[in-house]
């Protein structure tokens, strides 16, 4: 199930069937405050069954069009809707990081294909996306962009994913320090986005996860007005992930507002522990 990005209401948190691997989500999409229209996607694969849980997992994914590039909301769509379309069709027990990989670069394809079919000489369409699979007691996490996973456990939040800009590209090459990054006119600049090369270069890691833990899928409309201790103190405590993905979109638009906000909620709440041998996962005591 995909959601456009133009809902202004959280899903209701979804509680699947009980299994070895067990998780509840909520998502929500919000124009902003200044913005007219919205060009962040989200969109969800639910594990239906016990065997799906198993051979598949879910799989969560987000999108921000990007802005300055025609058709934003097309190319965040195309992208989601075809990281959804292609796992669901993927072959059972396929490790996830290597088919996250693969998927995503076959988004790349089809937002460059949908740029060609627009019947605009030289329309280009560009996104972020990040996209989490979920299976066993393992988290895969790939991207690519400035769309943000966190990792929230105990009180604390880790930042799962880097992101692709040329003020962060200059750090890693020892050009900027953690300070100038954060003044740096370049700090919003994609180094990296789907639809503008004909092969993307992917981050794909791979974390384990344990009940409690909470995953925070999130465009930049969240990330650069939501502080790492304030998502987690939203989120915590067991509450209602829907009230709590409320509050952090309220809490963005008091502060900013200026762009499209999206987030993702997903809540562990049983994992089934796993050893992997040649590809191949094994069930630990």
């Amino acid at each position: 199930m995909a959601s456009s990005g133009a809902a202004s209401a959280a899903a209701p948190a979804y509680r699947p069937l009980q299994s070895s691997m067990d998780v509840e989500f909520t998502q929500l999409s919000d124009r902003g405050q200044v913005r007219e229209g919205n060009e962040d996607y989200v969109g969800h694969v639910l594990a239906s069954t016990p065997e799906r849980v198993r051979s598949h997992g879910w799989l969560f994914a987000l999108a921000d069009g990007v802005g300055g590039h025609e058709l934003g909301e097309v190319a965040s769509r195309t992208a989601v809707e075809s990281i959804l379309a292609d796992f669901r069709e993927a072959a059972a027990g396929e490790p996830p990081g290597a088919l996250l990989g693969r998927l995503v670069q076959r988004a790349n394809t089809s937002v460059i294909d949908a740029g060609h079919a627009s019947g605009s000489l030289g329309t280009s369409m560009a996104t972020t996306l990040v996209a989490c699979a979920l299976r066993f007691d393992r988290a895969s996490v790939a991207h690519v962009g400035d769309s943000r996973c966190y990792l929230i456990r105990r009180g604390q939040t880790v930042l799962l994913t880097r992101d692709h800009t040329v003020a962060n590209d200059q750090a890693r090459l020892g050009l900027l320090s953690p300070d100038e990054v954060a003044g740096s006119p370049n700090r919003h600049m994609l180094s990296r986005c789907l639809g503008t090369e004909l092969f993307v270069n992917v981050d794909v890691d791979e974390h384990q996860v344990f009940v409690g833990d909470v995953l925070l899928l999130c465009s930049d409309g969240l990330h650069v007005s939501v502080t790492a201790s304030e998502m987690a103190s939203v989120t915590g405590h067991g509450g209602d992930l829907a009230v709590a993905a409320r509050r952090l979109v309220d809490i963005a638009n008091q502060r900013d507002g200026s762009d499209n906000i999206t987030l993702q909620l997903i809540r562990v709440r049983g994992v089934e522990r796993v050893g992997i041998y040649r590809g191949r996962p094994y069930r630990l005591p």
